[in-house]
């Protein structure tokens, strides 16, 4: 690995020195200070949002997503493994023990947050997404209005009658092995996208290998001079090992240990996930379009885990229509969303302590149950150019959610069977935007909401809890972008304020028992900052340096727990301060060299403040070569290497950590050791 380093440094100073300085003509001047994507926005009119694509991808390891998204202020994922990531915006879901959810979460357009909330972005291929738009806070309106917001994966756009076939094999430590190989073609009124890819590896710590495959068919044909139709399908089977948060003793002395009891068990989860979904549109007019899509999930998952073991299966169905149209000055858009699915699960004993070593066995069962859930979301957004300079925008979403659970394993007074039907809940969402020569300020005022969990809707018993409620919050938030010295710097201000009352929080009494319930207000606020400059060295060369800095000042407002009054701690489980910065150095000969950084504050691990999580600075590199062999074929090299100071550091962390049987409470996931990857992508353009 350091002899193909050394080849490619070697290479990158060769190709400096010998290429001929020319003048550039405007052109080329503006191919080399175009560091940054040229992607449509998806949020609907002046709604702000932060988008990445492919120049941040391609500066991170394929199977990376967790560090891509974390260059955007305000958005953090915790990741503690491959398959167990909570991403988090402005502080929201941070208290989710697993997973992520207070937010929406879309895939070309289509919903795949299921019934109550949670979301899975590890069901998708990292190399077959072309964008990741994100918007902060509850003001998405057409995308819901969640608390955390809304984040929108798109695959790659094709280039206009182009056919390709291109295969990416990235080789690394810990056995990796990724493999993505895609064939596109696009004409003028039909293209298609299939991409299948593998991944397997052994990983950094005990108990935790990975292996994945999966497909994705993506294709959208004109039918009429206004209608176009759409189908995705993308599929994902894996199977990941489980080794569970450690203690802090294990997490100094042996980070690439396991938790004792997942070991033992040799815990795990396998998934198959399926979605399906047609879209079609249909312009009527220049001044009105609609697009429809139904899509169908299904997700079958098991685990195997110490204390029992989880068989469960969902099926969804959806529809969302949306209509975008222009009324005079104005534009509009309206449309509605429905959601339902049926969650099936039930759990059986655990005999692995019965079982020679040979990890978890299957027993009797422990119980069975239905859910079925539905969500509705209606919306709509008015926006208005009062001048060419100042537009302003009215939305109003419309959400209600239901929750029918049946208990299909006890009888007669056992059985825990419940409904919980929340009333409808209207949220306004108001902006402005101002527009000047090389900027613009907005503000904006949105209420959002955030349903409880499933475990959260029900008590230590099973049943469910008729007096949990949705959080509630308003958002204040003022921003500003500004373009300087001849547009080579930039700069992102944005500063927020969220209150959110009737706090949800999921209070561990058992090793898998959660229950919930509203617990308070919390405050969020903070300062969120994006730098970035163009630096021409020569005609052929551009250094870019920029910087993303996160300021989370959250607390809790009012917050009593039993005997404990936790009122104006800092929130559990959020850093006060993040750092995301990083060169890039470009050459037009195809050479590139990325440095990245993070830095990450202490994490307060308790409500009560008594237990925090170490800051760290976490370094990476890339370094990656393209050329064109011919005229059809094209060559791609890169080599990398995460964490170069070999930093011990906690990727995610457990808040309210609680100790069973007399051992250490669990909070820390350890991020992996220094590692090295490599990898070859060939293209064959017909």
């Amino acid at each position: 690995m350091k002899g193909l380093f050394s080849i490619l440094f070697s290479l990158f100073i060769a190709q400096l020195i010998a290429q001929e300085v020319k003048k550039d003509s405007v052109t080329q001047l503006d191919e080399i200070i175009l560091i940054e994507d040229v992607i449509a926005k998806k949020a609907t009119g002046i709604t702000a949002a932060s988008t990445i694509g492919p120049a941040t991808f391609e500066k991170f390891n394929p199977i990376d997503i967790a560090s891509a998204m974390n260059q955007v202020a305000g958005v953090y994922i915790l990741s503690g493994a491959l398959n167990t990531n909570r991403i988090t915006i402005r502080g929201v879901g941070a208290r989710t023990p697993f997973g992520t959810d207070k937010l929406r979460l879309y895939f070309n357009g289509i919903p795949v947050t299921n019934g109550t909330g949670s979301s899975t972005i590890e069901a998708f291929d990292f190399e077959n997404l072309g964008s990741i738009e994100i918007i902060k806070g509850p003001k998405a309106t057409s995308f819901g209005a969640n608390l955390g917001g809304a984040i929108l994966l798109d695959t790659k756009n094709l280039q206009v009658e182009e056919t390709k076939l291109a295969n990416s094999f990235t080789v690394g430590s810990y056995g990796m092995l990724k493999e993505n190989l895609s064939f596109q073609h696009s004409q003028q009124n039909f293209d298609l996208t299939f991409s299948y890819n593998h991944f397997e590896i052994d990983g950094y710590r005990q108990n935790n290998n990975f292996d994945r495959d999966g497909f994705l068919l993506n294709t959208n044909a004109k039918i009429s001079s206004k209608g176009s139709l759409g189908v995705l399908i993308n599929y994902i089977d894996y199977t990941a090992q489980i080794p569970s948060s450690i203690n802090q003793t294990d997490f100094d002395e042996d980070p690439t240990r396991a938790a004792g009891n997942w070991l033992a068990a040799q815990g795990f989860e396998a998934n198959k996930y399926t979605l399906a979904g047609i879209s079609y549109s249909h312009e009527f007019n220049q001044n009105l379009k609609n697009t429809t899509s139904i899509f169908y999930s299904y997700l079958d998952h098991y685990e195997p885990r110490p204390f029992n073991i989880l068989d469960e299966f969902t099926n969804g169905f959806g529809l969302r229509s949306q209509f975008e149209g222009n009324l005079g000055k104005a534009q509009y858009t309206l449309g509605g969303e429905l959601y339902k699915d049926e969650y099936h699960w039930g759990t059986f004993q655990n005999l692995f302590q019965d079982n020679n070593g040979n990890g978890s066995l299957q027993g009797d069962r422990l119980s069975r149950n239905r859910e079925f859930r539905r969500q509705l979301n209606l919306f709509g957004s008015f926006t208005y150019p009062f001048t060419p300079s100042f537009s302003a925008q009215l939305g109003l979403n419309l959400n209600k959610t239901n929750y029918n659970f049946q208990d299909l394993f006890n009888q007669g007074n056992e059985n825990t069977s419940a409904e919980r039907d929340f009333d409808a809940i209207l949220l306004p969402n108001f902006g402005l935007q101002y527009l000047f020569k090389n900027g613009q300020v907005y503000a904006n005022i949105s209420r959002g909401f955030s349903n409880p969990s499933l475990e959260e809707t029900l008590t230590p018993d099973g049943v469910i809890n008729p007096d949990i409620a949705q959080e509630t919050g308003t958002n204040y938030e003022l921003g500003a972008y500004v373009a300087l010295l001849k547009k080579k710097l930039s700069l992102n201000l944005t500063a927020f304020r969220m209150n959110i009352n009737d706090l949800l929080v999921a209070q561990r009494v058992g090793e898998d028992q959660f229950i919930g319930r509203n617990a308070g207000e919390t405050r969020h606020q903070g300062l969120e900052v994006d730098v970035k400059y163009a630096l021409r060295l020569s005609p052929k060369m551009v250094l870019s340096p920029y910087l993303s800095y996160t300021l989370s000042d959250h607390s809790f407002v009012d917050f009593v727990d039993g005997e404990n009054d936790f009122s104006g701690n800092p929130l559990t489980g959020v850093p006060k301060n993040r750092i995301a910065s990083g060169l890039d150095l470009r050459h037009t000969n195809g050479l590139q060299l990325n440095l990245t950084h993070q830095f990450v504050d202490k994490i307060p691990l308790t409500d009560a403040n008594t237990l925090d999580s170490e800051s760290f600075n976490v370094f990476n590199a890339k370094l990656a070569y393209r050329t064109s062999l011919s005229s059809h074929f094209s060559l791609g090299l890169n080599i990398g290497a995460n964490n170069l100071f070999d930093t011990n550091y906690a990727q995610s962390v457990l808040i309210n950590a609680s100790s069973f049987g007399g051992a250490l409470p669990r909070y820390f996931y350890p991020g992996n050791d220094r590692n090295f990857y490599g990898g070859a992508r060939i293209a064959y353009l017909f």
